[in-house]
């Protein structure tokens, strides 16, 4: 066939529809099903002598089916020849992505429990992850598969250890997008001893990787909790918080209701302000007290982009967040975060 030349398709009733014929072998044989002809038909071409008004006259009688038909394959001839396009996960894109995390609680213990009007308040109005649980015991573990997707075989709240490994923290700069770790009672940015009073190093994941805690500038991200309120009122929160209450407000050492009035107002003001309206805050539980790990623990997704009154009743744990997060913001999925969905359903 010469150059140029177009392939007769009856499309829509109409028998002088056409295309030209297009490059590559994969897609003349998508035109070829369409009854055009490839670069492989040329000879073939040369003998058929029946005029193409004709040729489409013939076909009386099955032009709607044709034309239906037509159109379909010509559709998926174009995405083939285009290449397929990325499948997405339904997830809004959001400014900011904080992440609560409390202590040693089973959600049977939180949810309903008249001690904790807040956080019921919260599961009311916005939405509960009804089957979420952690992955391990102790603390440590729980945390580093939050912000990695692995425990990295650590199976307690060693406070020497080191973690040579991906991080959330490395896949979030490498998208130009910025995090920081606010704790509670931490002494000073960047401060890497065990404790120091209600402070606990096992609840701040950053500080075990060696990539970050072996370069100053990397570990300054890890700030008291007082510098939220700063940050906030300058506009300068980052892309990813992660927020570690003292060992009384998360519920560890302290009761219920303790950890409740604290949550309360952390939150209410936080939820009502406008520099945060396409943002999510994450409240989640690191592991229940004595139960199986995957017990599920209190846990909920919470402001403007989240329909109230939703659940999400899949099984999940800290790989399915942070798979959650990964996917929000086309970040690689680290550790078994791919090997889980993340959370659909909830949001506007």
């Amino acid at each position: 066939m010469e150059r140029g030349r177009r392939h007769l398709l009856v499309c829509a009733g109409r028998p002088g529809c056409v295309l030209r014929r297009t490059r590559g072998r994969r897609c003349d044989r998508a035109l070829r099903a369409l009854g055009g002809r490839g670069p492989r038909h040329r000879a073939g071409d040369r003998v058929r002598r029946r005029p193409l008004l004709e040729e489409a006259n013939a076909a009386s009688g099955n032009r709607v089916v044709r034309a239906v038909v037509g159109v379909a394959l010509a559709a998926l001839a174009a995405v083939s020849c285009s290449g397929s396009a990325a499948t997405r996960t339904p997830l809004p894109r959001f400014d900011h992505v904080l992440v609560v995390v409390l202590e040693n609680k089973s959600q049977a213990s939180v949810l309903g429990n008249r001690e904790a009007p807040n956080f019921n308040n919260f599961a009311k109005h916005y939405a509960v992850l009804s089957r979420y649980g952690g992955v391990a015991h102790p603390s440590l573990p729980n945390y580093l598969a939050l912000v990695s997707g692995s425990t990295h075989g650590i199976t307690s709240d060693c406070t020497t250890c080191i973690v040579s490994a991906r991080n959330l923290g490395d896949t979030l700069e490498r998208a130009h997008l910025s995090w920081k770790t606010y704790a509670e009672g931490l002494p000073r940015p960047g401060f890497t001893g065990g404790s120091a009073g209600p402070y606990a190093k096992k609840h701040v994941p950053f500080l075990y990787f060696r990539d970050i805690v072996s370069k100053p500038a990397r570990l300054r991200r890890v700030v008291p909790l007082r510098q939220f309120a700063r940050d906030l009122a300058a506009s300068a929160l980052p892309s990813f918080s992660l927020i570690v209450p003292n060992l009384c407000h998360d519920m560890h050492d302290c009761s219920v209701e303790a950890g409740d009035t604290w949550l309360g107002g952390f939150l209410s003001p936080l939820l009502r302000n406008r520099k945060l309206s396409h943002s999510v805050v994450f409240v989640v539980t690191d592991e229940p007290a004595t139960e199986q790990a995957s017990t599920a623990v209190p846990a909920l997704a919470l402001g403007p982009t989240v329909v109230p009154g939703s659940r999400y009743s899949s099984r999940m744990s800290h790989y399915g967040l942070l798979r959650t997060i990964e996917d929000a913001w086309g970040l690689p999925r680290l550790g078994h975060s791919a090997q889980v969905r993340p959370i659909t359903g909830i949001w506007r």
